[in-house]
């Protein structure tokens, strides 16, 4: 029996850990190759330790996302080998301080920005013309609550998700003419490392794991699916629409 997402070539940032992570091994045991791009090392090879085991394969790109131009010679590389890209997930993302917005220096600010919505800028033109090469490109970026809530003494990180999920609904109708479709998918509360940073009280076996929340990710990877410019909310199980541009 044929695995659902056979020949297809998946790049996931922020491998190493978390819901990125689990969504590479997701992908790759769907019968995708998985590009992961993390910054750490080890962490890849204990991904692609799980992959092997599970009987899929895995490209390793130790990658810190700042480098823009490191971005860039990834997709020639992709290009160079695989001439395609199928599926790009882009999960990497920093929590940035917890201040008033007035005790925040430039430097952290910046780090936010830079990860957070530079690095999925340079994902976005570096890939798309990969993406376009596909039957059925999809991308789905990892969003949060906090680009709607703008919660005090998290503003950087609310923020660079507000302005992630602009980004990725402009270019969603930007190429609704053509085989690429690009999401968001927000999470909510998971059991990651990041959110037990951010919110050092919450008892983390009270949330739902990465594993729950990239089989949920997985589908909106396939070619089966249509939708595009649209968000969906793990916690809520739901598709949320946005007003089309006039």
């Amino acid at each position: 029996m044929a695995l659902p997402l056979a020949s297809r070539i998946a790049l996931v940032t922020g491998a190493s850990r978390g819901i990125g992570h689990a969504t590479a091994r997701a992908l790759a045991k769907a019968g995708a190759h998985i590009v992961a791009v993390a910054r750490t090392q080890g962490g890849l090879e204990e991904l692609d330790d799980e992959i092997r085991k599970d009987g899929g394969s895995a490209t390793l790109v130790p990658l810190n996302l700042t480098d823009f131009d490191g971005i860039a010679r990834l997709g020639a590389a992709l290009h160079e080998r695989h001439g395609k890209l199928d599926i790009l997930v882009g999960n990497a993302g920093i929590a940035g301080p917890s201040s008033p917005l007035g005790h925040i220096e430039l430097k952290p600010w910046n780090d936010v920005m830079a990860i957070n919505v530079t690095a999925n800028f340079q994902l976005i033109r570096c890939m798309e013309p990969l993406l376009t090469k596909s039957d059925a490109g999809r991308a789905v970026f990892i969003t949060s609550d906090a680009a709607s809530k703008a919660l005090a003494y998290r503003a950087p990180y609310s923020a660079s998700k507000a302005a992630l999920d602009t980004l990725v609904r402009a270019w969603a109708h930007e190429t609704a003419s053509t085989p690429v479709r690009a999401n968001l998918f927000n999470p909510g509360p998971i059991r990651t490392r990041m959110r037990a940073t951010v919110f050092p009280g919450e008892d983390p076996m009270t949330l739902d794991t990465p594993e729950q929340a990239a089989a949920f990710i997985v589908p909106m990877c396939a070619p089966s699916w249509t939708e595009t410019g649209k968000l969906y909310d793990y916690q809520s199980r739901s598709l949320m629409s946005f007003h089309a541009p006039a």
